[in-house]
């Protein structure tokens, strides 16, 4: 009778070490397979002291064409002048090199300093526009560029409950991310196409895009990460799990 109790006894603790150790594999492998990899929740902090719009462009990364303009034109050092002194702000729309490589061969090549100018002051507006800004902004915006009102320098910006576009007469961009903010100084939008005016572009200069399909290159970390790949790390946490669970109930049951 009393082996029996004993027995029992086992079993009812074989039984809640095997529920308990069970639940801790499950809230490993769970966990691992909910949480996206870490991905920066919008824009970093902005340092205190002066800005440098080339150091911010450069820090984001895929931006050499845009850079290269921006220094070509003295528009990167007018820019970072321009913050130390004025109250106004500056609100930068950034193209990627991406952007770049959609228009067709030679269209940079085409144009003249001036011109080059005019394209880099046509992504520049004179004052500091947050997100919430630029959905409630009054068409047509100026820019550094030139008179909107004329038409010939016209940048609307129009938005729907997920995104902000941008459309100038010849292209249609749309804002990918925040690059960087400080309020009442300085935001830089990354978009996904080159802001062409209809002063300098009469007709669209883009390339059609590639017919083949998307290759994946990566960028879709995050998304595979939150799909259910579990971290090596964790499958490691889970495999000492089970181990130790098998140890305690071989030797509960002995």
């Amino acid at each position: 009778m009393h082996l029996a109790k004993l027995s029992t006894m086992k079993q009812a603790v074989y039984f809640s070490f095997l529920i308990f150790f069970i639940f801790l594999i499950l809230c490993c492998t769970t966990t691992s397979a909910q949480s996206p990899a870490e991905s920066p929740a919008g824009p970093a902090p902005a340092p205190s002291g002066p800005i440098h719009i080339i150091a911010i462009l450069k820090k984001a990364g895929h931006f050499t064409t845009f850079i290269r303009l921006l220094k070509n034109t003295d528009m990167a050092e007018q820019i970072n002048g321009q913050l130390k002194k004025s109250n106004l702000g500056r609100t930068i729309f950034a193209p990627p090199d991406s952007g770049f490589s959609d228009l067709k061969l030679g269209t940079l090549n085409s144009l003249s300093d001036r011109e080059q100018l005019q394209l880099v002051q046509f992504h520049i507006i004179p004052s500091f526009l947050s997100v919430l800004q630029l959905q409630t902004a009054t068409n047509p915006v100026h820019t550094v560029a030139g008179d909107s009102n004329e038409g010939d320098f016209q940048l609307n910006i129009t938005s729907s409950s997920t995104q902000v576009n941008l459309t100038t007469g010849v292209v249609n961009a749309t804002i990918d991310d925040t690059l960087f903010t400080e309020s009442g100084r300085l935001a830089v939008y990354q978009v996904d196409h080159v802001l062409l005016p209809l002063k300098l572009f009469g007709s669209a200069s883009l390339t059609p895009p590639p017919s083949k399909p998307e290759k994946d290159d990566g960028t879709n970390a995050t998304a595979s990460v939150s799909s259910g790949v579990v971290d090596p790390n964790r499958q490691v946490t889970a495999t000492i799990l089970v181990g130790v669970a098998a140890a305690v109930v071989f030797s509960l049951w002995l």
